[in-house]
């Protein structure tokens, strides 16, 4: 198969003009035409395109250049149609913030240092903050300075990693372990001893859950 046929089936198939799909390719309208005829006027000789004439025109078919050159040896049969690429959804931006204190509602903290961009996907499951990991209680895994992004959510599963305030203090970030009379908040780094709350002191202190850690953005 010619490129020439490939060029008119294709612009048939699209309901493409000569002048649409030169512009797509940065072809001129008169080359088109020529290869399209496959002589070139001039000396009525059979045209020769080359490679980056080729390779433009494999692009405005949004196609590659291997996939173009199988049509034209005819070791493949293809459907020239125009596809459209997809176009890329925006995120979402939420706040980073550098300390959650405690008893302060998530949307009332004004400490905001940053922001970082979440999937729509993401962002329909629920609402989002970012948090500084400040200290070294979860190396190596989480370091000083880097980001995770929280779902906001008052509780959570065993073995997940939530963010939480003990006995009014400013939230921290730790592994969640569940047991039936009580829970252990629990550090990556092996210097920190895993703090057990009881039932009662869960209550009494009290140990709240803000949200779980969906993702780690880490500082290079």
């Amino acid at each position: 198969m010619t490129l020439g046929n490939i060029v008119k089936q294709y612009r048939a198939d699209n309901d493409l003009s000569m002048d649409e799909f030169a512009r797509r390719c940065s072809l001129s309208k008169g080359y088109i035409s020529m290869i399209e005829n496959g002589i070139n006027p001039r000396n009525n000789k059979p045209i020769a395109p080359t490679l980056p004439s080729i390779m433009k025109i494999a692009t405005a078919m949004n196609t590659d250049l291997e996939e173009l050159l199988k049509i034209m040896d005819g070791n493949q049969k293809v459907t020239l149609t125009h596809q459209r690429k997809p176009e890329k959804k925006r995120g979402v931006t939420i706040n980073v913030l550098g300390r959650v204190a405690a008893g302060i509602p998530i949307e009332a903290i004004e400490n905001i240092i940053d922001t970082e961009e979440i999937t729509q996907e993401m962002a329909q499951t629920g609402t989002f903050f970012g948090l500084q990991i400040h200290g070294d209680s979860m190396e190596p895994k989480m370091s000083e300075g880097d980001v995770v992004i929280v779902r906001q959510q008052d509780d959570a599963e065993s073995g997940e990693i939530v963010i939480v305030t003990v006995n009014g203090t400013d939230a921290t970030c730790k592994r969640l372990r569940k047991y039936r009379d009580g829970i252990e908040l629990i550090s990556s780094n092996p210097s920190y001893k895993p703090i057990f709350f009881s039932n009662e002191e869960i209550i009494k202190k009290p140990v709240k859950i803000l949200g779980r850690v969906i993702e780690l953005r880490a500082k290079f």
